[in-house]
């Protein structure tokens, strides 16, 4: 009987501008990029191209983005690192002393700004922040899927 309820969870139909519909497109999207671009390596030096954007020199190439889209992915899947190991993660695990204090000092910054909002209008402002970039990266993944086909000859 639980296993039916999960399903119904699984299945269930959002509004479109639902966040729970831009999570699942997301993930579905990078799940099929993933199945999709079987030789990861090939997206090296391919840039990407959109809506009349040109790739400038020192961007990312398709495989950097591929690399985030899929990180990404498995963190929303299986949760966040706790903040520590994550900003360890991202220094390299070299935190400088300047860097922490600065880091540090920023924060309190932003507690101080975020403090004076209410709480409502953070809610508003990080879920709308989200749907954007969740959006944003879900159309990242498709371009991904797009050239790698394209490169493989099977262009659809």
């Amino acid at each position: 009987m639980e296993d039916k309820a999960i399903m119904q969870v699984l299945t269930k139909r959002y509004p479109k501008n639902c966040l729970l519909t831009v999570m699942d497109r997301y993930l579905a999207v990078v799940r099929n990029m993933e199945q999709v671009v079987m030789i990861p390596s090939l997206l090296r030096d391919m840039q990407l191209s959109t809506h009349g954007y040109h790739a400038q020199a020192g961007d990312s190439d398709l495989y950097n983005y591929f690399t985030m889209l899929k990180a990404i992915r498995m963190d929303m899947e299986h949760g966040l690192l706790p903040r520590q190991e994550w900003q360890a993660k991202v220094a390299g695990g070299k935190a400088e002393g300047a860097e922490t204090e600065a880091g540090e000092m920023e924060e309190a910054e932003e507690e101080s700004v975020l403090g004076q909002l209410d709480l409502e209008a953070q809610f508003h402002l990080h879920f709308a922040s989200l749907h954007h970039i969740l959006t944003h990266l879900t159309l990242k993944a498709e371009e991904v899927t797009r050239r790698y086909q394209e490169k493989m000859g099977q262009a659809v």
